[in-house]
């Protein structure tokens, strides 16, 4: 075998050199698929990665279901409450973990948030199911030290995705709902006070505050509701929170 098979070239070199490996950096691309599609691309440093844009990144269509989550979603709803994942179900749910988690990445780096949203609450929510029919608590807990950097993701994606389109002021409230989710993370764990040592929470403050001096901005409805029940300004607070369940009523 000299890498050749029906007289074409099975290697990539070609591919690769003309697509150096960065050390420390997430480098992506789109690139043109068969069947008029395109796929997504990322180089590491032992070749590439080829995924699909949409559904599960491998392509495969998991018992017909367009992702291993949709179809447990329905063997849980057959089963009902009793459910619990299987060792082989768990282990499949993990292969979907780090292949959302690969598309997730090259997104964020191709400045596609939208798409880096969606795949971050396709991994909230199978997180969410896994914790709910998972077979023991280690397996939950030994999932669950991932979840702030899949908010981490959700949040800085789901921010410049608005700031791309409703503007900044839509894209701090996205902030601010994240940095509600994380403060209601530690808070389920009993360890509010080690929220102000989480770096992925001071990088979401970094980024909020950087858009608000970018473009401007002062304090946000939800800020100067926590400054108008500071100061006990009570009938200027029952405002504030109207004006929020308006614009929450809107999205």
């Amino acid at each position: 075998m000299d890498g050749y098979t029906n007289g074409k070239s099975q290697h990539i070199d070609a591919i690769l050199k003309a697509w150096p490996y960065e050390a420390g950096s997430v480098v992506a691309r789109r690139v043109p698929g068969e069947n008029g599609r395109e796929v997504l691309q990322m180089r590491i440093e032992l070749g590439l990665l080829q995924m699909e844009v949409e559904g599960r990144p491998d392509g495969y269509r998991p018992h017909g279901a367009e992702t291993y989550y949709d179809y447990l979603l329905g063997q849980a709803m057959a089963e009902g409450d009793d459910f619990v994942l299987s060792e082989e179900q768990c282990e499949e749910v993990d292969r979907e973990f780090v292949q959302f988690y690969h598309r997730r990445i090259c997104w964020l780096a191709m400045r596609e948030f939208a798409a880096a949203r969606r795949d971050a609450d396709h991994s909230l929510e199978l997180m969410e199911f896994c914790t709910a029919h998972a077979p023991d608590e280690q397996w939950v807990l030994a999932h669950e030290q991932y979840r702030p950097y899949v908010l981490f993701h959700r949040t800085k994606a789901s921010a410049l995705a608005e700031l791309d389109g409703a503007g900044p002021e839509a894209a701090v409230e996205e902030i601010e709902r994240g940095l509600q989710v994380f403060e209601d993370l530690y808070a389920k764990y009993e360890a509010a006070h080690l929220l102000d040592e989480d770096e992925l929470v001071a990088r979401l403050e970094e980024l909020k505050e950087s858009i608000r001096e970018h473009y401007g901005l002062g304090p946000s409805l939800a800020e100067e509701l926590a400054q108008a029940i500071e100061a006990e300004q009570y009938e200027r607070a029952a405002q504030l929170r109207d004006q929020i369940e308006r614009r929450q009523a809107k999205d």
